[in-house]
């Protein structure tokens, strides 16, 4: 995120900092759970001073939401636009959805927490933004079916098939989990590919071309 006009470098990396803790206290305690007093104390400054650097509780919320979100499509549209086989996209977006998880683990936890916790129209837009990510794999999902390379299924099903797989990560994924991202993307796609494959659906060299694009994951991690 840039910095507020007329704010310095040394007021964004405050303010940063604070969100940090606060990502830290939600994660622990929930959103609601805790109270802005408990945040100052623990950001080491005066409650009415907190508010200088992040307006309100719910701001934080926010800025939680968009860290996560943000580069997450960010990346996925990149990969979207690639003309590419429809296995490697998903692949790619799949890895690139555990490098989201791991890298930012307590983020993700308030994010799919404290969801609800927004106002109506800050959910209705991060909604936006969570079924913008959902259509990039629904649009690989068909175009893998126009192109043979899977069966004849209903893409929004498959596409909650993906869904329900990743998205559970963040409950038990920890930086002594023994699988990577890269691990559990190959173990993942494998066990729906299989299910999803036509008869003429494979794919040669699946992980070497997944290897060549791995820059395009840098900006979630």
């Amino acid at each position: 995120m840039g910095r507020p006009t007329g704010h310095s470098r040394g007021y964004t990396a405050k303010r940063e900092k604070i969100i940090d803790t606060a990502v830290e206290l939600f994660a622990k305690k929930g959103f609601a759970a805790t109270g802005i007093q408990e945040l100052a104390d623990r950001a080491g400054m005066a409650k009415g001073a907190l508010y200088d650097y992040i307006g309100s509780k719910e701001a934080i919320l926010i800025e939680i939401q968009r860290r996560v979100l943000e580069p997450l499509l960010t990346a996925a549209r990149s990969i979207a636009e690639i003309d590419l086989n429809p296995f490697v996209k998903i692949r790619l977006v799949s890895e690139l959805l555990l490098v989201s998880i791991f890298s930012r683990p307590e983020h993700v936890w308030v994010y799919e927490h404290d969801y609800r916790q927004l106002s109506r129209a800050r959910r209705s837009e991060f909604r936006d933004l969570r079924k913008e990510f959902e259509s990039i794999v629904e649009a690989c999902l068909i175009e893998g079916m126009r192109s043979g390379a899977l069966r004849e299924i209903d893409p929004r099903l498959a596409c909650l098939q993906f869904l329900n797989l990743h998205n559970h990560t963040y409950q038990w994924a920890r930086p002594d989990t023994p699988w990577s991202p890269e691990d559990l993307s190959k173990e993942y796609c494998s066990t729906l590919f299989h299910g999803w494959a036509a008869p003429s659906g494979e794919v040669e060299n699946l992980e070497q071309q997944v290897e060549s694009l791995r820059p395009l994951l840098v900006s979630v991690r």
